[in-house]
């Protein structure tokens, strides 16, 4: 049986050395993040960009994204447009989707300055009307979601960068009370959802952090339960934070009982078109953002602001700065993408990978399966099943020369990502219920990082 059985081979190849952005190539960010330890990576979305088919092909993957926030439509306008009348259609469409693609939902967002409806901002409020209207607005709006949601955004972005309380109609008309009356709005309309403050330069500005931090007392001197924190990320190539800067963050909060999580993570370029030290660059920031989370046990998980450059909102709100996401506007995986995935890979593995000379060892699966060793000229990649993924066991030599190599899949057709390099070698495939045996010559496809073997059975 030859390697160019038919045309569907060749096809195959193509996609793996053309670099087809397809989510079922190897394990996407969500399970990558999951065989990690942490509880997600996902992604904001909404219905505005449900026509647009090969957006969706990567938003709808539960291994790339096991959570999606709506974007815009649970904020108050969208849902709430004049006292007393509301609207669900486009949050439900999100909502009902995401649950179809097995991806948890992250509800964003509740009491917020902006995106207000006319009659919050301009209707006469006293202190006990305007109390009334939050409650109104959070016990429909989180009671007709209860049970969909894993967490909610209740008060977003209350804060000044200096640290003091942004002057909105809420502050004007109640003072800090909102912040409490609005988690406790929460938690009645649904006891099951995990309750957060978010905010924006948690991360880069220390007296933001500092007045956060004590958000977080308020809500909890109030006998009131407060969740999370959730840190936006909106950050800039060469601007963002270390790792261990960021941890030192994050633990501030979590100090308090809180978890954490980045929730609307981009690193725009500030300077466009960017050039190759500023993408370098960019995919240390990625790196930095996500490897604090890896190191805080209680930081959950992150959101991305959108994942490919299409769809994000950096150009229009900030002209000049762009190319934030992951992904950029054609969905090609972009360095950062790269680097992120490598480091999660070799989180689930407890190490970067390991070896002597030409070779190395690199642990973990499709399934989020972990365990591998070697050195010198031969390694392992040990893989296991979860629900909805493909368990399968890949193994390789590394090396200048040519080697031998064993794998045993699941399935075929069948493309492994490896994040080596100077790999050539011949794999021996066992595959399908008769174990059916072949040999085959690997195919390399280098880009940036990462060595793809294309094995078409």
């Amino acid at each position: 049986m030859g390697l160019w059985r038919n045309g569907l081979a060749a096809a195959l190849l193509a996609r793996a050395c053309l670099g087809d952005n397809a989510p079922d190539q190897g394990p996407g960010l969500h399970a990558l993040m999951v065989g990690a330890g942490k509880l997600f990576f996902g992604t904001a979305t909404d219905t505005n960009l449900f026509n647009d088919t090969q957006y969706l092909a990567i938003a709808n993957s539960s291994s790339m994204f096991g959570i999606r926030v709506p974007e815009n439509s649970q904020k108050w306008q969208p849902t709430e447009p004049t006292q007393g009348r509301f609207a669900f259609a486009n949050p439900d469409d999100v909502a009902v989707t995401s649950r179809a693609n097995g991806q948890l939902l992250r509800c964003h967002t509740l009491t917020w300055h902006s995106q207000l409806p006319n009659f919050v901002q301009t209707t006469a409020w006293t202190r006990d009307t305007l109390t009334a209207a939050i409650q109104s607005h959070i016990a429909n709006v989180v009671g007709h979601f209860k049970g969909q949601c894993y967490s909610w955004d209740v008060v977003n972005e209350a804060l000044n960068d200096n640290g003091t309380i942004r002057n909105d109609v809420f502050f004007q008309t109640m003072g800090t009370d909102y912040i409490p009356v609005s988690f406790a709005a929460a938690a009645a309309a649904d006891p099951g959802a995990k309750l957060y403050y978010n905010d924006f330069n948690l991360e880069t500005i220390a007296a933001k952090a500092d007045a956060a931090l004590q958000i977080v007392r308020l809500v909890q001197s109030a006998g009131l339960r407060i969740d999370g924190v959730g840190f936006q990320a909106h950050l800039n190539v060469g601007f963002t934070p270390n790792r261990t800067a960021l941890a030192a963050t994050l633990s501030r909060f979590t100090a308090l009982g809180v978890e954490v999580a980045f929730t609307e993570l981009d690193i725009a370029h500030t300077k466009l078109p960017p050039d190759a030290a500023a993408i370098e660059q960019q995919a240390r920031d990625y790196v930095s953002v996500v490897g604090s989370c890896l190191a805080v046990a209680k930081c959950v998980g992150i959101v991305v602001w959108e994942f490919t450059d299409k769809y994000s909102w950096i150009p229009s709100t900030f002209p000049g700065k762009g190319d934030a996401c992951l992904f950029d506007a054609n969905f090609t995986k972009k360095p950062a993408y790269t680097a992120v995935s490598s480091l999660l890979a070799a989180a689930a593995t407890g190490g970067p990978p390991q070896g002597g000379g030409g070779g190395g060892s690199f642990g973990g699966g499709v399934g989020g399966g972990s365990g591998g060793s070697g050195n010198g000229t031969s390694g392992s990649l040990n893989g296991g099943s979860r629900a909805g993924s493909v368990g399968m066991n890949v193994g390789y030599a590394g090396g200048e020369s040519s080697a031998t190599a064993t794998a045993s899949l699941g399935q075929s057709p069948a493309a492994v990502s490896l994040a080596m390099s100077n790999i050539d070698g011949q794999i021996s495939v066992a595959t399908g219920p008769i174990w059916e045996q072949l040999s085959l010559r690997a195919v390399l496809c280098v880009s940036v990082s990462a060595v793809t073997f294309a094995m078409i059975l």
